[in-house]
C-alpha cells in the first residue's frame, strides 16, 4: 500500500473518479467526509457503488467506518461488508483492544454473507485521541487482521485542546510529530506496514511532495491522499529507485553468497545484519509496486 486516497461514500461522481485514480487503495469514507444526516444514504450509495465494480480491475477497497463510540460502526459494515471491501479502516483507535473487538464484529458479518473468516483486514487510524497516542504499543499481536497503523493530527488537535498542529514554518509541534513517531515505532513493532498522514493544503505540491519524501526516508511505507492530484508524487515517492533496487539485490546475494554471516563486504563497504534487513524490506516493497521484475 503505497497511495490510499480518501474519497466521499456519498457522492458517486467522486467515487467514479477515485476508482479512475492510480491509488493502490480506494478508502470509502463514510465517517468525516459525510454529515450526520447523510449516513444512511452514504451506506447505501457506497455499497451500490462497490457492488457494480466486484470482480472489476482497480484499486483495493478500504472503508472507514465511524469509530467504535458512535453506535454506527454496526450499521456501517452490515451495509458494506456484503460489497467485500480488502479492509476496513477504524478510526479513534484507542489501542489493540479495539482492532479487537472490530475484529469479532467482522467475524460475525463475514460468517452471515459467506466470506472466508478473517478475508477483511483492519486498518487503524491511532493517534486521533490522546489515548490513542499512549496506546501504541498494543498492536503487537492484537490481530491477524492488522494490515498496517496510520496516524492522523486533526483529531488530536481537537481532543487536547491545540490551536494548530503545524508551526508557522509548516513543520509539525512537538506533540504532532510524536504522534507520528509513535505510529513508526508502533508499525514496526507488530510487523506492519507504516502509512503516513494526508497533506491537507492539496494545491501546494512542493510541500506535499517534500513531505513524501521525507515520511519515505524515515520509514513509512505509503500516505494518504486527499485528493487524486496527490497520488501520482505518492506513488513515486514511495516507490524504490531501480538504482536502489539493484543495491539491494547486490546486498542480499552477498549475504547468499558468503553463505549468511554477520558482516560482508560489498564495493568497498561493510554491510552487517541490519543492512541486509533493510534490502529485504526495501526488494518486498519493490516486489509490492510490481517494479522488481523489471529491474
Amino acid at each position: 500500500m503505497r497511495s490510499l486516497l480518501f474519497v466521499p461514500g456519498d457522492s458517486e461522481r467522486k467515487l467514479e473518479k477515485g476508482f479512475s485514480s492510480e491509488a493502490d487503495v480506494v478508502i470509502v469514507d463514510l465517517e468525516d467526509s459525510v454529515s450526520a444526516q447523510n449516513k444512511a444514504a452514504a451506506r447505501a450509495t457506497a455499497a451500490d457503488f462497490l457492488r457494480a465494480r466486484l470482480g472489476r480491475d482497480g484499486p483495493a477497497v478500504y472503508v472507514r467506518v465511524n469509530d467504535l463510540s458512535t453506535g454506527l460502526t454496526d450499521d456501517d459494515l452490515a451495509a458494506l461488508v456484503p460489497a467485500m471491501p480488502a479492509g476496513i479502516m477504524l478510526p479513534k483507535s484507542n489501542g489493540g483492544a479495539d482492532v479487537q473487538r472490530l475484529a469479532v464484529k467482522l467475524r460475525v458479518h463475514e460468517a452471515e454473507n459467506g466470506l472466508p473468516d478473517g478475508s477483511i483486514a483492519i486498518l487503524p487510524i491511532i493517534t486521533e485521541t490522546a489515548a490513542g497516542v499512549l496506546a501504541a504499543a498494543s498492536y503487537a499481536g492484537a490481530s491477524p487482521r492488522l494490515a498496517g497503523l496510520t496516524w492522523g493530527a486533526e483529531d488530536l488537535s481537537a481532543a487536547i485542546g491545540a490551536r494548530a498542529t503545524r508551526d508557522e514554518r509548516g513543520v509539525y509541534t512537538d506533540v504532532f510529530r510524536l504522534a507520528r513517531t509513535m505510529t513508526l515505532l508502533a508499525a514496526a513493532a507488530a510487523e506492519v506496514a507504516a502509512i503516513d498522514t494526508v497533506f491537507p493544503n492539496f494545491r501546494d505540491m512542493e510541500g506535499f511532495r517534500r513531505e513524501c519524501e521525507e515520511a519515505e526516508r524515515d520509514g513509512f511505507t505509503g500516505k494518504m491522499a486527499i485528493h487524486p492530484a496527490q497520488v501520482p508524487v505518492i506513488n513515486e515517492a514511495f516507490t524504490p529507485s531501480p538504482e536502489a533496487v539493484a543495491h539491494a539485490k547486490a546486498v542480499v546475494e552477498a549475504f547468499h553468497e558468503a553463505g549468511n554471516p554477520g558482516v560482508v563486504a560489498l564495493e568497498g563497504q561493510m554491510y552487517d545484519r541490519p543492512h541486509l534487513r533493510r534490502a529485504e524490506r526495501l526488494l518486498a516493497r519493490a516486489k509490492s509496486a510490481g517494479i522488481l521484475a523489471r529491474t
